[in-house]
């Protein structure tokens, strides 16, 4: 299957991606073959691969700050985190991928993009990453990216702990989004987050824009504390 982009997005990809078209050229022939036969990417999603998932992973790289340290929860078959890798070479990013067969995916397509320097892929969950559980390091970023993942506020409850103080969730979502950030807001700022935020992410490139939920790590909570146990009256616990 041809992997460029169709002739109607190739101004929306040369605009996204500058002269790292290319190798977002290559990522598509990886992810159309090879991510198509291991199940990563289902065949009938080949054809759209530019429009549905390329083109509006890659609008997410306006709401990321320069030199930024990005962690991918989720990654799959690398949407976005590998996207916004090929995109933004300033970018230093990690991609956290529990399922093995994804992972040993992700290792292959860094390495054959090229990318070794400034993307790493850990096997792991995102509550395993954020307390060093598992023996997998603990680590955080300025940006926490989630493509379908999860609603909002298990989203929130394991990303969250991911950004830095003052870091950032960015959490693509569809256009049920205002909706969700609204029924979700309690939750979020218990979890030390800021209001959720709604943006839309290559307005005038895209169509439609990218729909994103932003939270903004404003206080550093610490998890719960147990219930204390009851006591009988001869003073056992029960």
């Amino acid at each position: 299957m041809d992997a460029t982009p169709p002739p109607e997005l190739a101004t929306a990809a040369r605009t996204l991606f500058g002269d790292r078209l290319g190798l977002a050229v290559a990522y598509a022939g990886l992810l159309v073959t090879d991510g198509v036969v291991r199940g990563l990417i289902g065949p009938r999603e080949a054809p759209r691969i530019w429009d549905r998932h390329l083109l509006n992973c890659a609008a997410v790289a306006e709401r990321i700050p320069s030199g930024a340290t990005v962690l991918d929860v989720g990654s799959g078959a690398g949407l976005p985190g590998l996207v916004l890798a090929v995109a933004r070479p300033d970018l230093s990013v990690t991609l956290v991928e529990p399922l093995a067969r994804r992972t040993a995916f992700l290792v292959e397509a860094v390495a054959q993009l090229d990318l070794t320097a400034s993307v790493r892929v850990i096997r792991g969950r995102a509550e395993e990453i954020a307390s060093g559980g598992g023996g997998v390091e603990p680590l955080t970023g300025d940006v926490v990216t989630a493509r379908a993942v999860a609603p909002l506020d298990r989203l929130a409850r394991w990303c969250l702990p991911l950004a830095v103080p003052g870091g950032r969730l960015v959490a693509l979502k569809g256009a049920s989004a205002a909706e969700e950030a609204a029924e979700h807001a309690v939750v979020v700022d218990r979890l030390g987050g800021g209001s959720p935020e709604v943006h839309l992410c290559g307005a005038g490139v895209v169509e439609p824009p990218t729909t994103v939920i932003e939270i903004v790590r404003e206080q550093v909570v610490g998890p719960p504390r147990p219930k204390p146990t009851k006591r009988s009256r001869g003073g056992r616990r029960r």
